[in-house]
């Protein structure tokens, strides 16, 4: 790791972009503030993105290294997850302190920043994991700050030899930044002769030797996070820090949807907006929110996007355009049939029989 440079709040440095992989929730984050952290920058070495990431982005030297208050400020817009923005706002400011320490000559604390997300799908763990690289790159603690997002079948291969060279490769697609691992528990359900055993092992050997140039954060539901880590003897001890997602309430629920539309220009009625909490205060739509969170939410605006649509066109003509408001007002009708059975939890009883 070369020695930062440091500089004052605002300042800028060139740098390459991040590499983004599969966006699976929509841009519901807006704002929150930090107090008076400087951002230390440090230029960073050249990146290759991975050609089997989809949505991978080449660098581009003639980008910013991120602001860290402005990242934490964008991090404070997430909706709930207030124990995560603490420990990120720690975090951040450790790492601000043993930078001024090392400059003053005083013994600083090596960082090993490996982590646990737990929880539910939806609940903002990629989202988290990318403001995070972003941070640390602004903090001058990784080089790149990028994410590299992967699952059980971008890292164990088909034969042997093949896992641990697939996995290998990741892990020097995402030096300098984030490796995010979602569902990392599936690396441990094939048994003892599964390859995914061995991706766990070259994981923990990358936690070790690139501790300084990498973070590696393991992603998947709470208890099955908990049985996986302990299912390694070294992988426990090379993740310090564990954060929990909890499912949102019905109320965060409705804001992330004010979020999403207003992001979007659109805006929901009154009506409308009490017809949303009625569905997502149901059976059914209790049931959805555990497998689906704001990933659900999301999915629910996307119909009813679609039939707005419809509404507008329908017999409409080329004299009939809808005024500016109209184009941007969601009705009590466009939710309906918005909620389906297939958003809920798998059934228990296979299609076609009685329990």
């Amino acid at each position: 790791m070369r020695e930062p440079t440091r500089v004052g709040p605002g300042a800028r440095c060139a740098t390459g972009r991040w590499a983004a992989g599969r966006v699976r929730t929509g841009r519901w984050c807006v704002a929150w503030s930090a107090q008076g952290v400087a951002p230390v920058v440090m230029r960073p070495s050249a990146f290759a993105a991975p050609t089997a990431l989809r949505n991978a982005q080449v660098a581009d030297p003639r980008e910013e290294v991120p602001d860290a208050a402005a990242v934490l400020r964008e991090l404070d817009g997430l909706v709930g997850l207030m124990q995560v923005k603490a420990t990120v706002r720690e975090l951040a400011a450790y790492a601000t302190v043993q930078r001024w320490r090392s400059a003053a000559g005083l013994r600083a604390d090596g960082l090993v920043l490996h982590m646990a997300f737990r929880g539910n799908p939806g609940t903002g763990k990629t989202t988290v994991a990318r403001l995070l690289g972003r941070l640390l790159h602004g903090l001058g603690f990784l080089e790149r700050g990028h994410l590299v997002e992967a699952e059980r079948a971008d890292l164990v291969g088909e034969y042997v030899g093949h896992t641990a060279a697939r996995t290998r490769d990741l892990v020097g697609r995402a030096s300098g930044g984030v490796l995010f691992v979602d569902e990392a528990y599936s690396l441990n359900r094939g048994g003892d002769k599964d390859f995914g055993r061995e991706a766990t092992d070259v994981l923990v050997k990358a936690m070790e030797d690139r501790r300084s140039a990498l973070v590696v954060i393991l992603a998947g539901y709470r208890d099955e996070m908990d049985r996986f880590l302990r299912s390694n003897p070294g992988l426990r001890s090379r993740i310090p820090l564990q954060l929990d997602f909890p499912d949102y309430s019905l109320d965060e629920l409705l804001r992330i949807a004010d979020q999403m539309l207003t992001e979007r220009q659109y805006r929901a009625c009154p009506a409308a907006r009490a017809r949303l909490r009625e569905l997502l205060a149901g059976p059914l739509g209790r049931a959805a929110t555990a497998t689906g969170n704001a990933r659900l939410v999301r999915n629910l605006l996307e119909r009813a996007l679609r039939h707005q649509a419809m509404r507008l066109v329908r017999g409409g003509t080329p004299a009939d355009v809808p005024s500016a408001q109209g184009l941007m007002e969601l009705l009590a009708a466009d939710l309906e049939g918005v909620l389906r059975p297939q958003d809920g939890p798998i059934p228990l009883v296979p299609p076609g029989m009685h329990a």
